[in-house]
């Protein structure tokens, strides 16, 4: 059995001009709801076997929120810049290429590939995960390589939480 967290990178800025699209910072909204999202999953899962990354700044910076939540050393962090393309492919070729001694892995990427890939690979339709949004995803495969549709167990959004919450 083999369980995949999928995130997508938390609210962006666009307020900053000139720079390149992988160096956008994260909105204050953005790093509160990776805040909120992170330390909820962390009172519901273990701590993944391993987290990888897009290279871009709102990704990692995702990332480190998560990680810092779920009690995983930031200095573990797989940083893949493949992962900053914007289909499944990659996300599903990252997946595939991981190592089977890690039953669990956690992957920050962005969207189109994100909704793609879930509906792809899980058995709930998401028609867009949201920013912080994270999908959970069991498959009954002894290896990653032999990735198939598995059972969509968690969904967590921002404002479905926020919804409980007031």
């Amino acid at each position: 059995m083999k369980t995949v967290y999928i995130v997508r990178h938390a609210k962006s800025s666009w307020d900053c001009e000139g720079i390149e699209d992988f160096d956008r910072p994260l909105k204050q909204r953005g790093i509160e709801d990776a805040h909120f999202i992170s330390q909820n999953l962390a009172q519901k899962i273990s701590k993944p076997d391993i987290i990888i990354t897009s290279f871009a700044i709102r990704a990692l910076h995702t990332a480190i929120i998560f990680a810092e939540s779920l009690k995983f050393p930031v200095s573990h962090l797989f940083i893949k810049k493949s992962l900053y393309s914007f289909s499944d492919g990659y996300l599903a070729k990252t997946i595939m290429a991981l190592d089977d001694a890690f039953d669990t892995a956690m992957v920050f990427s962005h969207e189109h590939g994100i909704s793609a890939f879930v509906n792809k690979y899980g058995n709930k339709e998401i028609e867009i995960v949201p920013t912080s949004g994270v999908v959970g995803i069991k498959m009954d495969i002894p290896h990653w390589k032999n990735l198939k549709k598995g059972e969509t167990f968690l969904t967590l959004f921002p404002k479905d939480l926020k919804k409980i919450k007031n």
